[in-house]
């Protein structure tokens, strides 16, 4: 009998201990903004789940809404797990992270290095698309200092599928035979294969040239620009599917007499427009003015531009690189949770402008100081009249919503243990 009692309280215990586990954990997740917030990126502290649901090594979890929906989630190289969250204005939303197989996840978020494309670091999300010049292309002596724009109008990945076919060795191989003989043809089927042709998916229609092109960051000495030439060194730390992030280490640029390092840390999720770009100055020794821009591409009285610095924000609404060829409008703009201090279009003179700049008319600038030691953190990216923006209006709504977004940023201002209902703040 007592060894029956025994056997009773050892299931009892063990049972026990199996419902005191944790099994959920619930994330509040707070808006303190008047907007309604959707598909916004939310990160969670990794470690601080599998404590709270004491993972087994192997284990895996699963995010829930409320109504029970899967969502899909990523572990980032810097341990946050990461799911988009949506929250009413002034209002709060509840996830819920517990152990269970997830879903498959489609990939949303990604890139690569593109050695066969003189190194170009290309990148894209479900809403657009770009690309950073590398060493190659710096060694042929072309100068192109900031970030292109690739337009799409699909969900899924083409980055890939659009360099395999502008790059094509032995299409490359025809059309230089055909150049010698059928010039026409030649033409042809390179327009055929080109990226800068839309093929039904977007494409290359964004000029950059020697400017800070669709976003790039610059340090600002005597009143000068300082421009980076292409990355020196680059680390790709995600790779989707949610998001991509790559951190890109430039040549050194002397600076008031010493070797300044620039270290970008950029990244793009599923659902945005734009990425978000961690910035700092190895061997800065002082403030410093930094500026980020975007290039314009025709006189001022022209454009379709904005910019504040009180409300963190530029955009520019960009005629493309062949306005005659019906590839729409291409909106590009920077957002700024810190303080600016100055937003204006700067533009150029002659000769600057025709044997310096490639032609561009001038650029659209936000300036603030760098503080040594700390990151310059922004935001930057681009919209497409032919995918999810008709207007312009509907492009500086956005901007601007997005301003006041990224200085009020959804917080998952606490997750609690269900079995111990115990609140943990530090996310």
């Amino acid at each position: 009998m007592m060894k029956m009692k025994n056997l009773f309280w050892g299931a009892f215990i063990a049972l026990l201990a199996t419902s005191c586990a944790s099994k959920d954990v619930k994330v509040t997740v707070e808006n303190t903004t008047d907007l309604e917030r959707q598909n916004e990126m939310i990160e969670v502290n990794m470690d601080a789940v599998a404590s709270k649901l004491q993972l087994a090594d192997t284990a895996q979890v699963i995010v829930l809404d409320a109504t029970g929906k899967q969502l899909p989630y990523q572990i980032t190289y810097d341990g946050k797990l990461i799911f988009q969250a949506s929250v009413a204005p002034k209002g709060t939303s509840i996830y819920t992270i517990t152990v269970g197989i997830p879903e498959p996840v489609e990939v949303l978020a990604c890139g690569r290095q593109y050695p066969e494309r003189v190194d170009d670091i290309a990148w894209e999300n479900d809403l657009t698309a770009y690309r950073m010049y590398g060493p190659a292309l710096q060694a042929t002596g072309e100068r192109a200092f900031g970030y292109d724009v690739w337009v799409k109008s699909v969900k899924e990945p083409v980055v890939e599928a659009r360099y395999a076919s502008e790059l094509n060795p032995e299409t490359m191989e025809q059309i230089a035979k055909l150049r010698k003989t059928n010039p026409k043809a030649a033409d042809e089927l390179y327009h055929s294969v080109s990226y800068h042709v839309d093929h039904g998916n977007g494409l290359d229609c964004y000029k950059v040239g020697p400017t800070l092109g669709g976003g790039a960051t610059a340090l600002v000495v005597d009143g000068e620009i300082v421009y980076p030439y292409c990355y020196k060194t680059y680390e790709i730390l995600d790779n989707g599917p949610l998001r991509f992030t790559v951190k890109a280490v430039y040549n050194p640029e002397t600076i008031k007499g010493k070797d300044v390092v620039e270290t970008r840390v950029i990244s793009l999720d599923a659902g945005s427009q734009l990425n978000k770009t961690v910035v700092t100055y190895e061997n800065l020794t002082e403030a410093t003015p930094v500026v980020a821009g975007v290039v314009l591409h025709e006189p001022l009285d022209q454009c379709h531009y904005m910019a504040s610095a009180e409300d963190g924000y530029i955009l520019y609404a960009d005629p493309t690189d062949n306005v005659n060829n019906n590839n729409g409008t291409i909106y590009v703009g920077c957002v700024f949770p810190g303080m600016l201090t100055d937003a204006k279009p700067v533009m150029y003179e002659e000769p600057e402008k025709t044997q310096e700049r490639g032609g561009a008319d001038g650029q659209l600038l936000a300036y603030a100081d760098y503080q040594p030691g700390s990151p310059f953190i922004y935001y930057w990216g681009s919209g497409w009249s032919k995918y999810g923006f008709e207007t312009a209006e509907a492009w500086d709504t956005y901007i601007q919503n997005a301003a006041v977004a990224k200085r009020n940023p959804l917080q998952a201002v606490s997750y609690t243990h269900l079995r111990a209902h115990e609140t943990v703040l530090d996310l």
